[in-house]
């Protein structure tokens, strides 16, 4: 079942979207930008958006997604990679990619990204230190099979979710080899993401069909399965997950509710696991979107990448206070109104990416759009 990737890029969605803002919301100060700036992500071709980025450490990083959307071949592959002071488009007129939906990687030959081809089938991709090459793997062009996301870990071991034979499986390289792992005991479940843990264990998120809608869905793999409780709600999809710890998990996403008008944005979504139950916590705004967060150099969950609706001036970030978390506006240099779709650390350093587009409706002039944290 594939019912959408709403939750990491909302293009396009809101479009006349007739809501309007909260009077009491403009007229209050916007939080400072915490140091976030705009850096240029030049080259891309109109309506463009980025979905994931990753980061090598201050000199290395690679973002991907999408140009040209809504164009008769129904978009290209957009991949950017930085070299320490600029990002550079990278050049993908050899591959057939309409999309890239995720990117991971810890070194200069070291990084993968799995996207969607113009035929329908999945490619996996890796980068050979100057551009994407498709990879081989057992499935590679069965038109069952289906590759969502991808980490990396330890020992260059790489994780890539997806689906084949109709079920929702990891597909693991162990440094020598890759092969499918067991299927997920989560019927009708969509996964989106796929992180590794503090101790190497492999967590997944995504949602699962409840009948009459879904519900966030978020699981474990160390040599087995554990699916985790659902997490409730009205349409809800989880985007990202950040596990601290077994006892310490936090789930992103976006909640579309029961219905509404056209074009109606959903709800933030930002959920705590104590090992026992999930907990809601309030995002600090109630018309949006949660696409991804990011840990500190200690592990802990820091910053976590949004979309406001009601304030789409500058872009929205939550950043860890403490036990809570604080709304946080990004620099307000820039002409940019951003729909920010993911965060993530610069290893060797304090400092986050986030990439997305420059504005939240797929049409032209949005383009591609990052901002930095830190050097």
């Amino acid at each position: 079942m594939r019912r959408r990737h709403f939750v990491i890029g909302a293009i396009g969605t809101l479009a006349g979207v007739t809501l309007g803002p909260d009077p009491s919301r403009a007229a209050a100060p916007a939080p400072r930008s915490q140091g976030w700036q705009s850096v240029p992500a030049p080259g891309s071709t109109p309506p463009a958006q980025l979905r994931r980025v990753c980061a090598a450490g201050p000199r290395l990083a690679w973002a991907v997604g999408e140009e040209e959307l809504g164009g008769p071949t129904g978009g290209r592959a957009l991949a950017m990679v930085w070299n320490g002071s600029a990002w550079t488009k990278t050049g993908l007129s050899h591959l057939s990619h309409v999309r890239l939906w995720d990117v991971a990687g810890t070194g200069p030959t070291a990084a993968w990204s799995v996207g969607q081809a113009a035929e329908g089938h999945s490619p996996l991709l890796r980068w050979n230190g100057t551009t994407w090459r498709e990879a081989a793997f057992p499935g590679r062009g069965d038109p069952d099979v289906r590759l969502t996301s991808v980490a990396v870990g330890t020992e260059r071991r790489v994780w890539v979710c997806g689906t084949r034979g109709g079920a929702v499986r990891l597909l693991h390289h162990d440094g020598r080899r890759w092969r499918w792992l067991d299927p997920l005991p989560a019927p009708s479940a969509n996964l989106y993401r796929v992180v590794v843990g503090p101790s190497g264990e492999v967590w997944v998120a995504g949602d699962q069909s409840t009948g009459s809608g879904w519900s966030g869905l978020v699981a474990r793999w160390d040599g087995a399965w554990t699916v985790l409780p659902p997490i409730p709600g009205l349409r809800l999809g989880i985007a990202d997950i950040h596990p601290a710890a077994a006892d310490d998990v936090w789930a992103v996403g976006t909640e579309a509710g029961a219905g509404g008008p056209p074009g109606r944005p959903g709800n933030p979504s930002l959920s705590h696991f104590d090992g026992t139950t999930w907990t809601r916590v309030e995002a600090g705004f109630t018309l949006g979107s949660l696409s991804g967060i990011a840990g500190d150099a200690q592990g802990r969950a820091a910053w976590i990448s949004g979309w406001d609706y009601q304030d789409r001036s500058r872009s929205t970030y939550l950043r860890r206070d403490g036990s809570g978390w604080t709304v946080v506006r990004g620099p307000d240099d820039t002409a940019a109104t951003p729909y920010l779709n993911d965060v993530a650390p610069i290893p060797g350093t304090a400092g986050f990416w986030s990439v997305g587009m420059t504005s939240h409706v797929a049409a032209p002039p949005t383009e591609a759009y990052t901002e930095r944290l830190g050097p």
